[in-house]
């Protein structure tokens, strides 16, 4: 059981909250321009390379979570999200429909709390900072205390630029002592959170008693049929799998492969740098990613394949760089049909399409219902089917996935890196999070010319028929 807040805790809570208050106030009559300013300066200070990567880096050190090398890579989401908000209105009138008689003028969401998770404590402020700016909120940062001097770290850029366009460094804060009493009652505090991190986290922001953004599992799983690009298939997965040795919920975990072509995808990933895991090393594998209880093992989540394998005990050729299973059954007892936060991927074969979408559908009642699911096909028609076959938010098709479902500039998916899961993953929006969820909407509406169709349109055949 949670252990009290302390006095000092809450004194700290209030005085941030305060301050955070008085700074909105004194961007309270900025216009577009200067809000835009804001945001820029905000993603240079933040997403230049240099200073991107020192962070990121620091993040991997004092986690020990996640790729020191590729952790900068992250580094493109804030030009991303400076793409997207630069292109977006947030101030004053936002939208008009003058034939249905429609202003929509946008206003600050308020004091927001945004908790960090321990896998992107460089990424996540930037991000939701920029959009928070761009609406003139503020935001108090609680960091995840396995990554909280990075978080800090961070904050403590983004206050700069705040301070170098003139805007009030309380913008943004950073709880320098996180603990769960204290960010229990910051999310009290504030008007709206943000929770980016796992199930306990958004479980707590939606029963803070305030509006929360929440996000869901993953468990991500990826069809694979006759008419693919073996080699652009296995590349896509090879690299998805790997960023941040697969710390993200996005990374692909599932992969599942029609007959016609199994043996040449599982020969391409092998070329990619997969390892296919004997049954033997399977059964050490397993022991080594979780616990009895079913509970992920913690030193071996987003570690290098090395490493899980010298855990797991057994030993990899040069070369091998993610670890593969073959994998027949799906089910809550099978732990590879989970989500896997490793390195490691699950191969399943299928007879043929048709088969996929069974496999598809119970794969995500083990895990990851809402989040997301993708595709290598050149047919329209499955690729269409799929998508209505998978309860998920968000269908790639062929795109690496945790490189893609979260905004890439190669589509068209608002950037983030917060992705609502819905109502099949608990969230309130299964869309993802980015400028619009930052701001109010007042509505305004004018009188227009009566639109009231006749009572035998309406009720079409049943007009006029007999009734109780």
């Amino acid at each position: 059981m949670a252990r009290e807040i302390t006095q000092e805790e809450i004194d700290a809570i209030d005085g941030m909250i305060e301050r955070a208050r008085k700074a909105m106030d004194e961007i309270a009559d900025w216009d577009q321009g200067q809000v835009d300013r804001l945001a820029q300066a905000i993603g240079w200070h933040c997403g230049n390379e240099k200073t991107f990567l020192r962070i990121a880096q620091m993040g991997v050190d004092e986690s020990g979570i996640g790729d020191r090398a590729g952790r900068g890579g992250k580094r493109f989401k804030v030009l991303g999200i400076l793409r997207d908000a630069l292109r977006g209105k947030s101030v004053g009138v936002i939208e008009e429909d003058p034939e249905k008689g429609l202003t929509k003028i946008a206003k600050p969401a308020g004091v927001i709390a945004s908790l960090i998770p321990t896998t992107n404590p460089e990424l996540t402020p930037p991000v939701t900072g920029i959009y928070a700016a761009k609406c003139k909120d503020a935001v108090i940062f609680s960091p995840h205390p396995r990554a909280k001097e990075t978080t800090n770290e961070m904050v403590n850029v983004m206050r700069h630029a705040c301070k170098l366009v003139g805007a009030p460094e309380d913008l943004f804060q950073c709880v320098r002592k996180p603990s769960i009493p204290s960010t229990a009652y910051l999310m009290a505090s504030a008007d709206l959170t943000l929770a980016t991190g796992g199930k306990p986290m958004v479980k707590a922001a939606y029963s803070s008693g305030k509006p929360a953004y929440g996000v869901g599992a993953g468990n991500s799983t990826m069809v694979i049929d006759e008419t693919a690009d073996i080699a652009e298939a296995a590349a896509n997965s090879r690299m998805s799998k790997m960023s941040d040795f697969g710390s993200g919920c996005s990374a692909d975990g599932n992969l599942i492969i029609v007959d016609a072509v199994y043996d040449q995808m599982k020969e391409a990933l092998i070329a990619e740098g997969g390892y296919l895991c004997s049954p033997e090393e399977k059964e050490l594998l397993a022991k080594a990613l979780w616990n009895e209880d079913g509970s992920r093992k913690i030193e071996t989540v987003a570690v290098d394949a090395k490493t899980i394998a010298h855990f797991a005990g057994f030993e990899l050729p040069e070369g091998a760089k993610f670890l593969m299973v073959e994998q027949d059954e799906i089910g809550k007892e099978h732990p590879f049909s989970r989500e896997k936060l490793s390195v490691t991927m699950a191969l399943y074969r299928a007879k043929d399409f048709e088969a996929t979408l069974p496999m598809v559908r119970a794969i995500y009642e083990v895990g990851g219902k809402g989040h997301s699911c993708g595709i290598y096909s050149f047919d329209e028609e499955r690729i269409l089917r799929h998508a209505a076959n998978a309860p998920v938010s968000r269908v790639m098709v062929r795109q690496p996935q945790s490189k893609a479902n979260a905004g890439s500039f190669t589509n068209g998916m608002p950037m983030t890196s917060s992705l609502g899961c819905g109502i099949w993953g608990g969230n309130i929006t299964n869309e993802n999070v980015s400028l619009k969820h930052y701001m109010n909407v007042t509505w305004v509406a004018r009188p227009i010319p009566e639109d009231r169709p006749p009572d035998e349109e309406l009720f079409g055949e049943f007009y006029n028929t007999e009734v109780l």
